[in-house]
């Protein structure tokens, strides 16, 4: 466990001025387990306040049926995966930048639209890492989207403009993970 102080959580009395309404563009990243986990906690959330709301899933092969798919078929939520799975087994990066510049181009239309409360851009940070979707053109579709849409980006190794452009940064640290005891990802907790 870390001995380092965090800063104090904000409160309603470190609040001056005027409250917003806005909004959020949130990122969850880092190498911790729990980022995708957090999105859907959000999504679910808002679900159940009658929001509209989706998630696009950048990494995860197109015929993926993990539980996350799953639930949100069962309640009526899109999500939509379009990728060709795990990059570092891909067999043909150009094909798996090619499927996350198109799907960058579904939730560009997506975004601008407004017809969603939130959206989920799930894994996202990858393609902006690997240099297949400039982060400069994140950040410009993040800054004319509606003003109420609130954005959920996750992935590791979240891009410093997007980290600067974000209302809500969360890093994901790891301090243990089953994984490095050798015991196997598990049905309903990863995946």
């Amino acid at each position: 466990m870390s001995t380092q102080q965090s800063a104090p959580e904000p409160g309603p009395q470190s609040v001056k001025g005027p409250r917003i309404n806005k909004g959020l563009v949130i990122v969850n990243t880092g190498n911790g387990k729990g980022k995708t986990t957090a999105a859907m906690g959000v999504l679910f959330r808002a679900w159940g306040r009658d929001m509209k709301v989706t998630m696009l899933q950048f990494i995860k092969h197109t015929t993926a049926n993990f539980g996350e798919q799953r639930a949100a078929q069962k309640i009526g939520v899109t999500v939509r995966a379009m990728g060709d799975g795990f990059t570092w087994r891909s067999q043909d990066l150009e094909q798996s930048a090619d499927l996350a510049r198109a799907l960058w181009e579904d939730a560009k239309e997506i975004i601008a639209t407004g017809g969603y409360d939130v959206v989920i851009l799930d894994e996202f940070t990858y393609p902006m890492h690997y240099g297949w979707i400039p982060v400069e053109d994140v950040v410009e579709v993040l800054r004319n989207r509606p003003d109420m849409l609130h954005v959920i980006i996750t992935g590791r190794h979240a891009p410093e403009g997007l980290v600067e452009f974000a209302d809500l940064v969360t890093e994901m640290n790891v301090v243990k993970h089953p994984y490095h005891s050798g015991i196997k990802a598990q049905p309903g907790i990863e995946f």
